[in-house]
């Protein structure tokens, strides 16, 4: 490649603020993998958050970039997997394997779209020391008449559409708000930009904890469950601790420990394919990664924070709140949890999310 830009590239990054700032540009916070494309020519490389290349994942979107982007450009963006109901960040997750026949036949059961959102190279030019108006500017212009499985996330400068937009297109799968300040440059892996995210309580069961990397007598993380009809289900975990709270939860919880027959997660009871935490489940992202947890008897109650749900499970690692002594594990379920308003993903980008 011979670009202005060249590969890797850390993207540009947020910090999380409690509200919208005003004076700046606005878009929605795409829930998906962030991802920095180069192209020069035929040649197509996607960039991750950690500057590891994801190419070879999204076949689909190399032949969509080759077909559409500008012949030598580098776009900064996010791949999401999008259907009808919202974005599916489970579906996205799936599509990192190492099989190349695998990942052929996930690039047609689930396809993917690169939504882009700032421009840091076209031609010759590195865009990168410009302001964002002029950065957007070139960027609509270098992408006019694009279509799926490529789009341009919509922007505004209006303060009330940025509120209306964190409150409404949540039900559609998205993180929330990003605040881009007008004038700032691309700055690599600086956080320059604001996030505004939800951020909501629950009252949750303690069902299980798994060991810190310090030692066997340190809490690494907490298991945490909801009920639904009376069945215990698996939510999340919590796992922010200093070391020293991380051995005092250890000798709390010792009074707790069970076995697996007298758990409601009994791992070698339950029917194939129900998501509760397993003895043996291991992890996608780090397959030497033990997963096995220690179970406890469900009767400690915690609030935590979380910031929305995938499916039946929170989206990210929930926080620590606060000890629940006054809830029972029984009122802790899955109707305490507010629902987002149901928005499509085709009224914030026409055509995104319907079938290809």
């Amino acid at each position: 490649m011979k670009l202005p830009v060249l590969p890797p590239v850390s993207p540009m990054l947020a910090k999380s603020v409690t509200e919208i700032p005003p004076g700046a540009s606005y878009e929605p916070k795409w829930d998906g993998f962030r991802s920095i494309v180069f192209r020069d020519g035929d040649e197509v490389e996607f960039g991750s958050r950690n500057e590891r290349p994801m190419t070879r994942y999204f076949p689909e979107l190399i032949e969509a970039v080759t077909a559409q982007l500008p012949e030598r450009c580098v776009i900064d963006g996010e791949i999401v997997v999008a259907t009808g109901a919202g974005l599916d960040f489970d579906a996205l997750q799936q599509r990192i394997h190492p099989a190349e026949s695998r990942v052929r036949l996930l690039s047609k059961q689930t396809p993917a779209s690169f939504i882009a959102f700032d421009l840091l190279a076209l031609g010759d030019q590195d865009y990168t020391g410009r302001p964002f108006t002029e950065r957007r500017a070139a960027l609509e212009g270098a992408l006019a008449g694009v279509t799926a499985p490529i789009h341009l996330t919509p922007v505004t400068v209006d303060l009330q559409v940025a509120q209306r937009w964190f409150t409404e297109l949540e039900g559609a799968g998205l993180d929330g708000v990003v605040a881009k300040p007008l004038t700032g440059t691309y700055e690599p892996d600086k956080r320059v930009m604001f996030k505004i995210k939800h951020e909501r309580t629950a009252d949750c069961v303690v069902a299980g904890y798994r060991l810190h990397k310090s030692g066997p007598d340190a809490v690494g993380s907490l298991l945490l469950g909801l009920y639904d009809e009376g069945v215990l289900k698996s939510v999340g975990v919590i796992g922010a601790f200093p070391l020293a709270r991380r051995r005092e939860l250890f000798q709390e919880l010792q009074p707790l420990v069970t076995t697996f027959q007298e758990h409601p997660w009994n791992w070698a009871a339950h029917e194939a394919g129900e998501r509760t935490p397993r003895k043996a489940e291991t992890s996608r992202w780090n397959a030497g990664k033990d997963l096995s947890f220690v179970p406890l008897r469900p009767e400690r109650v915690v609030e935590v924070r979380y910031e929305h749900m995938e499916g039946d499970r929170f989206r990210h690692t929930a926080q620590f709140n606060r000890w629940r002594p006054d809830r029972t594990p029984e009122s802790c379920t899955y109707e305490q949890l507010e629902q987002p308003v149901t928005f499509k993903l085709g009224d914030i980008i026409s055509g995104l999310g319907e079938p290809r």
